[in-house]
């Protein structure tokens, strides 16, 4: 029996992102679900999330975007919209993201990054539920959102109850990257700032 890595799975440390694994679910960041929001705290999190966007189209990452309920809170934020391009959201009307059109679009990746709103509830059943079918969640703590600072902290409880990594945009995009002095260093390094 030979106790060399059968595959490329097998050589992925637990503890890396790792960028051919990866996929970023942006999760319901709406107009009118960002009206609710204090102002200061949206426009970080406006700003990260357009950085997650920027550093995963930088190293190729599935970019899946969601909608909660588009006729009532509205479609994807319009900074985001400009960070994105062109692109299809997935609406829906659970809370959670981890629809079966989402599942199908992660296309086999394991790893998913999440952003999005609100923290203690849609972000926080997306993760649980990544969770059970056996991704690895990493929460990208800069780029979430609740309307209180408190259902955003216990939302962050949840989701590390439940087994979700914590971690930043920019960690996230670093950890992947791994070195410094390629195209995509430049590009990330632009998009963190």
């Amino acid at each position: 029996m030979s106790l060399e890595p059968s595959s490329p799975e097998e050589l992925m440390s637990p503890f890396r992102i790792h960028s051919g694994n990866a996929a970023l679910l942006v999760v319901d960041i709406q107009e009118r679900l960002c009206a609710a929001m204090e102002k200061e705290p949206l426009e970080r999190v406006l700003k990260r999330a357009g950085a997650a966007i920027e550093g995963a189209k930088a190293l190729h990452l599935p970019i899946l975007v969601t909608e909660q309920y588009p006729k009532g809170l509205g479609p994807t934020h319009h900074q985001l919209c400009e960070h994105l391009g062109e692109f299809k959201a997935v609406e829906k009307l659970e809370f959670s993201a981890a629809t079966a059109d989402v599942l199908t679009s992660l296309k086999g990746r394991k790893q998913v990054l999440l952003a999005g709103m609100e923290t203690h509830i849609c972000v926080f059943q997306t993760a649980r539920d990544l969770l059970e079918k056996g991704f690895e969640v990493f929460l990208l703590a800069d780029a979430v959102l609740s309307r209180s600072a408190e259902d955003r902290r216990v939302g962050f409880e949840l989701c590390k109850e439940v087994g979700a990594r914590v971690t930043t945009v920019e960690s996230a995009l670093f950890d992947m990257l791994g070195r410094a002095g390629s195209p995509e260093f430049k590009l990330i390094s632009a998009a963190v700032k």
